[in-house]
């Protein structure tokens, strides 16, 4: 598969604490869903034992919303990528106790999973809700959504798959809006910001900055 080159992450790893509960998860219940990051491309049919949809969410924090959609969708497949390792234990935690079965996750930096371990045309969609928005200028070289990574996300889009990304600074929004609209694999679905779908759950954090007069940007691009 393609390789990307990786020199600035978008994330920095935090030594914290974990609830009993996400230690539970990382210990006990992680084996269950984890897939490998090995440099075989996943089969969707086989990690699922079925043939559905698949859906990317990168960065799914505590992972609250994506056990919200499979639940909503169980006709639909999914993959979570993160790479904190409480939210990692929470939602295999979530995922036991409600015993969800059409959830995985990769424990992994995204850009190696997509390197290594997504192929070209097979998701439905990809999913990036709230990245860290690095806000001091010099950091924003960090921001996930640049266009070298942009282009990767559409190779492993199947035509007419979509990226759906959101975000709570308004400018990441406009660069996001930028960097999307540059790319010539994709049609934007709206006339600049889209409306926030029903299927993107409403997350606590989101009430709050609603509350508090916060913005939220959702943009839903195609592949064409």
């Amino acid at each position: 598969m393609d390789s990307i080159k990786r020199t600035i992450k978008s994330y920095v790893l935090r030594a914290g604490r974990f609830s009993p509960r996400q230690e539970q998860g990382l210990n006990e219940w992680l084996a269950e869903y984890q897939l490998p990051l090995d440099n075989l491309p996943w089969n969707n049919e086989v990690i699922f034992g079925r043939q559905a949809d698949l859906i990317v969410e990168i960065g799914f924090g505590m992972g609250a919303s994506l056990v919200q959609m499979a639940q909503a969708e169980p006709d639909v497949n999914f993959i979570g990528i993160e790479v904190h390792r409480a939210g990692i234990g929470a939602l295999a935690a979530d995922l036991h106790d409600s015993g969800i079965t059409n959830v995985r996750i990769a424990p992994y930096d995204a850009v190696m999973v997509f390197a290594q371990q997504i192929p070209k045309n097979s998701l439905s969609g990809i999913q990036i809700f709230f990245p860290d928005p690095w806000p001091k200028k010099r950091h924003q070289k960090r921001r996930l959504v640049q266009s070298a990574f942009v282009q990767i996300l559409v190779q492993a889009l199947k035509p007419g798959g979509y990226l759906h990304c959101a975000t709570d600074w308004a400018d990441y929004a406009e660069q996001m809006l930028a960097v999307l609209n540059a790319e010539p694999g994709l049609v934007n679905q709206a006339e600049g910001y889209a409306p926030r779908p029903a299927r993107r759950p409403l997350t606590k954090f989101e009430q709050r900055g609603q509350s508090l007069g916060h913005g939220v940007w959702d943009l839903l691009f195609c592949k064409k």
